[in-house]
C-alpha cells in the first residue's frame, strides 16, 4: 500500500489528522484530505513537507 499518513505541525509538536490518506488535493484557501476509506478532511493549511519513504505528510496552518 501506498497511502500516508497526515500530521499537522503546531509549534514543535506533530498531530495525526488522518491515516491512510490516498488522495490531497489543494483548494483555494487549504488542503482536503481523502483516505482509502472515503472519509475527507478539510484543512486550512499547506503542504510543508513529504516523507514519502515514511508514508508521511507533513501540513502547517495558514
Amino acid at each position: 500500500m501506498c497511502e500516508a499518513n497526515a500530521y499537522l505541525i503546531e509549534g514543535d509538536e506533530k498531530h495525526l489528522v488522518m491515516e491512510a490518506v490516498d488522495v490531497v488535493e489543494p483548494e483555494d484557501d487549504g488542503i482536503r484530505l481523502i483516505s482509502i476509506f472515503g472519509d475527507q478532511k478539510f484543512l486550512k493549511a499547506q503542504i510543508y513537507a513529504l516523507s514519502l519513504v515514511d508514508h508521511k505528510i507533513f501540513l502547517k496552518q495558514n
